[in-house]
Parts: structure tokens; C-alpha cells; sequence
């Protein structure tokens, strides 16, 4: 019984965390800007840089938020940046309390049917020529058809993008693979997670810079480069519900920070030289409002986007292009945007209610298991 004994003291020595709930009332809020971001982005990557016109809401933008604030040109990377930390901030406590079965039925319940939908959606619109693909092929293949379906098509050479949007599912998919993957060191040695996850991020970065072209995968700098957002988030849950002390949150900030640096350094970004700022900012917005429950945060409004924000990503760059070219000459540039906003909220309306909600009810009742009393 000794040596038994002592092997239970040692494997109880350090329990696993307990992962408490953190309100986080804003969530919506944050979405709402997130997808607000997104859309200008663009519009105005769209309006200036393939029609070589003007809006005044960019002049206005330009004006307050990227000569004034900081921010990088076209707010590119800003809604994106508010997504990823949210993701990490909210998706953190599930990798620690569920299985990992769980974990993974339950994203990928959300994420995979709708983004099926989309793809194909985007597949078809570019084999009728009503749309055109999101990188340099003027058609597509049935073999990149297939690999879309997978987000396999980022990781050629060259890049085949159908659905241009979706390589943040990459990201979003890898660090749920890191978490679930992590899960123990997760819930004994939290802070270990992110730091190692930076770590991760460096060897990559650095992999894709030093060696030769042929051997290199451009899109994993992209991911690398991005996922210090995620893990800020993830760090932010762990200082908030006192997993980890205010010393472990700031050398786990500054590891993230390091890796932004580098990524900066090495051009491992596409829209250019401010991201470091432009996360700072967001992870400010991020820290004001997630746990803000005033009015705004209660709007109507508000609550429809934050949860529909998924669908209008998903589906908003397949609607605007052509949506855009035929209303213009009729309304003008405002009046052309509110019909694209228009007809991607109908949209977004019909995959969230009829897609992407009864997709991930159906498959969470049929492969989760039981929740038992005590879980």
C-alpha cells in the first residue's frame, strides 16, 4: 500500500485547475465592431485598390482611425484581430472543462457546415463566371474544389482561394488542434500554453525565412503571424479568472509581443508595418468592452449581428463585388454599399437560421456525449 500510496500523493500534487465561468456581457458588442471592421475592409481594399475610386466614409476613416489613431490602412486586420482574441478568450475555459471529444464536436459542429455551404456556394459562382477566384487562377479545378472543402487549398503553391475569407479558419482550427492537443498542460500549467504556443510561432516564422523557396509554406507564416491574437485572448481569460498571477500575464503578453515583432521584422504580414500598434489597440477595445454590460451591448441590433457575425463573414466578400458594380451607376457609392449590406444581412439570415443553428443542434445531440452530473 506505501508505494501505492505515494504515487496517488504525487499524481494529485498538482490538480488540475479549476476553469470558472467569466461573464463576458460585451461579446456581442466586440462581434458587431468586428464585423463593422470587416466589411470596410473590404470595401475599401475593393474601392481603392481594384476601382481606383473614393468613398467619403474611407476619407472619414482614413482621416480618424489610420492617419490619426494609427491603425493599419483599410482597418486591414482589425476585425480580424477583434475575432481572434474573442476566440481565445471564449473558447479557452471549454478546452479545459470539456473532453476533448466534446471540445471538438462542439466547434467543429458550428464551423464546418456553414462554411461547407459557403465554399460550395463560392465554387459555383465562380464555375457560372459571376465571381471570380480570390487568388490568381481564373477558374477552378475539381481537385481544388475538393481541397477547399478542407481549407487545403491555402497550403498550395500557388495559393488556390476560392473563398478568400476563410484562411482564418485555419488559425481559428489549428488552435483548437493546440488546445485539445495541450489539454493537460492546459489545465495543470496554464500559462505554459501560450508561451509555448509563441515558441511554436517563432520556429515556424523563422523555418519559413531561412529555408530555401521550394521547401517553404507560405501560409503557415500566416498563421503564425496570427496567432498571437488568439493567445492574447486565451491569456486574458487566465488573468481574468485568477488562473494565473499578474506576473505570468505579462511575460506571457510579452512572448505574444515578440512574436508580432518578428513577424513585422520578416514581412511575414501582407497589409503593412502597423500590426503591432493595431493589436495593441484591439486588445485595449477588447479589454473595455468584453465584460461591459451598458445599453449598447442590449441593443437589438447589436444581438442580431454578434450572432449572425459568422454567417456575414462567411458569405459578405461572395455577395459585395457584383452587387456593388450593377447598383452603383443607379445610387451612387452609399447607396450601393446599403444594398451589399442589405442583401448580405438577408443572406447571412438564411445560413445562420437555416444552415449553421440546426447543423450544429443535430450534430451536438448525436456525437457529444451526455453530460453526467458531476462534469
Amino acid at each position: 500500500m506505501g508505494p501505492v500510496g505515494r504515487s496517488s500523493e504525487r499524481a494529485d500534487a498538482r490538480p488540475s485547475v479549476v476553469a470558472p465561468r467569466v461573464e463576458l456581457a460585451g461579446a456581442d458588442l466586440l462581434r458587431t465592431i468586428a464585423v463593422f471592421a470587416v466589411l470596410y475592409s473590404h470595401i475599401s481594399f475593393y474601392l481603392i485598390d481594384d476601382r481606383g475610386e473614393g468613398w467619403w466614409v474611407i476619407d472619414v476613416v482614413y482621416a480618424t482611425l489610420v492617419q490619426e489613431t494609427g491603425l493599419n490602412q483599410h482597418l486591414s486586420f482589425v476585425g480580424v484581430a477583434i475575432f481572434m482574441l474573442l476566440t481565445g478568450l471564449l473558447v479557452t475555459r471549454s478546452a479545459m472543462r470539456q473532453s476533448r471529444r466534446d471540445f471538438a464536436v462542439s466547434r467543429l459542429a458550428r464551423l464546418l457546415p456553414a462554411l461547407w455551404v459557403s465554399v460550395a456556394a463560392a465554387i459555383v459562382l465562380v464555375r457560372l463566371g459571376i465571381n471570380g477566384m480570390f487568388s490568381g487562377q481564373n477558374g477552378i479545378s475539381n481537385s481544388e474544389a475538393a481541397l477547399s472543402f478542407v481549407l487545403g487549398g491555402f497550403f498550395l503553391k500557388p495559393e488556390v482561394a476560392v473563398l478568400g475569407v476563410t484562411w482564418t479558419l485555419t488559425v481559428q482550427l489549428l488552435f483548437y488542434l493546440y488546445c485539445s492537443a495541450a489539454r493537460g498542460v492546459l489545465r495543470r500549467y496554464p500559462v505554459v500554453v501560450p508561451l509555448m504556443g509563441a515558441a511554436l510561432c517563432v520556429v515556424v516564422l523563422l523555418y519559413n525565412f531561412y529555408i530555401p523557396q521550394p521547401w517553404s509554406v507560405p501560409m503557415l507564416s500566416k498563421i503564425a503571424a496570427t496567432l498571437p491574437t488568439l493567445f492574447l485572448g486565451q491569456i486574458i481569460y487566465l488573468g481574468w479568472a485568477r488562473i494565473i498571477g499578474w506576473r505570468w500575464v505579462v511575460v506571457a503578453v510579452i512572448a505574444q509581443a515578440e512574436v508580432v515583432r518578428l513577424a513585422t521584422d520578416i514581412h511575414a504580414y501582407w497589409a503593412g508595418d502597423k500590426y503591432m500598434w493595431t493589436i495593441v489597440v484591439v486588445t485595449g477595445l477588447v479589454l473595455a468592452l468584453a465584460r461591459y454590460d451598458g445599453r449598447v451591448a442590449q441593443w437589438e441590433v447589436v444581438r442580431w449581428i454578434g450572432t449572425r457575425s459568422y454567417a456575414i463573414y462567411l458569405v459578405h466578400t461572395l455577395i459585395l463585388y457584383r452587387v456593388y458594380e450593377n447598383v452603383v451607376p443607379i445610387t451612387g457609392p452609399t447607396g450601393a454599399v446599403v444594398a451589399f449590406v442589405v442583401v448580405t444581412a438577408v443572406v447571412s439570415e438564411a445560413v445562420y437560421r437555416w444552415v449553421e443553428t440546426p447543423a450544429a443542434r443535430w450534430l451536438n445531440g448525436r456525437l457529444r456525449r451526455p453530460v453526467s452530473g458531476n462534469a
